[in-house]
């Protein structure tokens, strides 16, 4: 595998995608990093994550896209658009290597529908739906539950990805987006972001699920876990 740091460069955008990149449009930050595999044909060979680039040495965002990108071939740089500083990823993990990480992941559940598996609901509205609706809903209370249901959802299912947790980790921004498509009704999905420490339980399944991506939305830019060495 691959782990890259991708800078866009802005004045290779039309008009349109600089605005829709800018303002976190996934599905184009998806098409435009297709760019940097345009010899891959068949399944997308990438997961990726978009934040705001900081300042060296620390300080306020300044607003221009960064990528991270974890890939499984090297990324071809596109001069005058994609600048990609890549190196090779392949973590030694041992049971029980502590590790910090951040994740985007979209929290979803299969929800039954006449003993049958239906349509995916977000875990996070679900917990919220318990409120009734008003004042309820932006309380104190409300926003703990959708936290502790998006941890669940995290915590329950990280024995089947490699590790486990050994504290509550960190939800931070929650999103709701929604991107257009030509014809009927826009693609909608939610993501949270998680930040925290797992420990390995097993270091090969840690790293297949690394590699596949945590969740869904994937083509949207969530799923990508950063890990370093706390």
């Amino acid at each position: 595998m691959y782990l890259s740091r991708v800078r866009v460069d802005l004045n290779g955008l039309s008009r349109g995608a600089l605005f829709e990149i800018m303002g976190g449009g996934a599905y184009a930050a998806h098409q435009l990093l297709w760019r940097l595999f345009s010899d891959h044909q068949g399944v997308r060979p990438f997961l990726f994550r978009q934040e705001m680039e900081e300042p060296e040495g620390g300080g306020v965002p300044r607003g221009l896209p960064l990528f991270y990108v974890l890939s499984d071939r090297e990324p071809v740089a596109i001069p005058g658009l994609l600048e990609a500083q890549c190196k090779p990823f392949s973590p030694a993990l041992d049971v029980g290597d502590r590790l910090a990480f951040r994740l985007r992941a979209n929290p979803t559940v299969a929800k039954s529908v006449a003993g049958k598996r239906g349509q995916r609901a977000d875990v996070l509205m679900a917990a919220k739906y318990h409120f009734e609706v008003g004042e309820a809903r932006t309380s104190q209370a409300c926003t703990e539950a959708m936290d502790e249901a998006a941890r669940r959802w995290l915590s329950e299912r990280a024995e089947s990805w490699g590790f486990r947790l050994p504290v509550r980790p960190e939800v931070g921004t929650y999103r709701q987006h929604a991107l257009p498509k030509d014809k009927g009704r826009p693609i909608r999905f939610s993501s949270v972001d998680y930040e925290g420490l797992l420990e390995v339980t097993d270091p090969g399944r840690l790293i297949e699920t690394l590699a596949r991506g945590i969740g869904r939305a994937k083509a949207f830019g969530c799923g990508l876990m950063l890990i370093r060495r706390p």
